[in-house]
């Protein structure tokens, strides 16, 4: 159950104001479709959080416990960095010829592929018994952070203190991240 929250909880965190959430916002609002964007987003999501729940399975029996932290503890720097840093609107993917299901649904697994939260459930998963919670959990927090993009549109956007929100959780993952690289290391 540790690794379902934490995962909901970091990638919920990780997704506030990412690129992702304005890719989301600017296909809403051009396609005007919110049925074909959400069922998008949904697949995106469970396509991502899969394959790093499968890759955290198999890695993690080759990495010994401390490693495994070790792991974790990057995945939590490497997100809270991401948070930290400025976010400029990705690519509004204008001349792809599919229609709102596919270019979203694609769109968000291209751009979502390596992103911290992606990277944060790989390093859930190595650490746990049952990845599938993490995989479960990431696509979870990826979901709800999104789908208020495509009912709310930018008004959601100005609503929240993005970069409140952004800094104030970058630094508590950064603080979470050196723990566990201390923890990991023995030297705390």
């Amino acid at each position: 159950m540790d690794a379902l929250l934490t995962a909901l909880l970091g990638c919920l965190l990780g997704e506030m104001g990412d690129k992702s959430q304005w890719l989301v916002l600017a296909l809403a609002t051009r396609y005007d479709r919110n049925r074909a964007v959400i069922a998008g987003i949904i697949v995106a999501a469970l396509a991502n959080a899969a394959i790093s729940a499968f890759a955290g399975a198999w890695i993690g029996p080759m990495l010994g416990p401390d490693a495994r932290l070790l792991f974790l503890a990057l995945a939590t720097l490497f997100l809270g960095i991401g948070l930290l840093w400025r976010v400029s609107p990705p690519d509004t993917l204008d001349g792809w010829p599919t229609g709102p299901f596919l270019t979203t649904a694609l769109g968000l697994f291209i751009l979502g592929f390596g992103d911290g939260p992606q990277f944060l459930i790989l390093g859930i998963a190595t650490r746990t018994g049952d990845p599938w919670l993490a995989a479960i959990g990431g696509a979870i927090g990826v979901i709800v952070a999104l789908v208020p993009v495509v009912l709310l549109r930018a008004q959601l956007m100005a609503a929240l203190p993005m970069r409140a929100i952004r800094w104030t959780g970058g630094g508590l993952l950064l603080l979470i991240g050196a723990g566990l690289g201390l923890a990991a290391t023995g030297l705390l």
